[in-house]
């Protein structure tokens, strides 16, 4: 709807010149306002310009007390693997001179030695300490300890019967049979408890003695100390 209102107020006002050239004096005119139809609203203004800043920032708070700790987190992914440090400087020398050593080995120069007696292996390979004695054929402990014994013999035309003797008495009996063959091979391996003055060695039978040697094959008898009874007071 259009609602038209009269404004009450009337507005006296003189011309000042004459209208349209006549000589007519100035009349008094009568004006009457009226209000016209209510427009549409306007568009919005463009936005003010920025502001001032506020006022001095206040002084910084005090510390506040120390809170408690948090939960024990979850444990992370493993990381790469680091790379590889660099080679450490070498160590001196270590101190040998506590390390109690036997050993010996020994070959056959003769084929088929005599039985029941022991064997002379004269032909030394090895024997620093002189713990074997090539002219009896026996070996004699020093060193209260293990030791190890071996022997690889070449059998030839005729069955062998070997012992072990220790502490006089045979501790092991082994046999090589031929079974046709002309030569063969026969070996052994024990480690024996001996106290200092124990004497070890070999003995072949009887009508069993195909103990053989030659340019092209050897027969052998080897010991060594495998640890002293005291190692661990030789080692601390």
């Amino acid at each position: 709807q259009t609602r038209m209102t009269i404004l009450s107020l009337v507005a006296i006002s003189f011309s000042i010149g004459p209208l349209n050239d006549s000589k007519c004096p100035p009349y008094p005119t009568l004006l009457i306002l009226y209000t016209g139809v209510k427009g549409d609203k306007g568009n919005s203004g463009l936005p003010g310009m920025k502001g001032q800043k506020g006022g001095i920032p206040g002084m910084n708070g005090k510390q506040g007390e120390k809170g408690e700790p948090g939960s024990k987190g979850e444990k992370g992914d493993l990381g790469p693997a680091g790379v590889m440090g660099p080679l450490g400087p070498k160590g001196n020398p270590g101190d040998n001179s506590k390390v109690r050593r036997s050993a010996f080995s020994a070959g056959l120069s003769k084929p088929f030695p005599p039985p029941n007696i022991p064997i002379k292996f004269d032909k030394i390979l090895y024997n620093d300490q002189e713990d074997y004695n090539p002219s009896t054929g026996k070996f004699n402990c020093s060193i209260p300890g293990a030791y190890v014994f071996a022997y690889h013999m070449t059998i030839r035309g005729r069955p062998a019967r070997i012992s072990i003797v220790a502490q006089n008495k045979k501790i092991v009996k082994t046999r090589e049979t031929l079974y046709g063959q002309e030569i063969d091979q026969a070996s052994f391996l024990i480690i024996l408890k001996l106290n200092a003055g124990d004497q070890v060695w070999l003995e072949v039978g009887r009508d069993w003695n195909g103990i053989y040697v030659s340019a092209e094959d050897d027969s052998i008898f080897t010991g060594f100390l495998l640890y002293p009874d005291d190692i661990f007071e030789t080692l601390a």
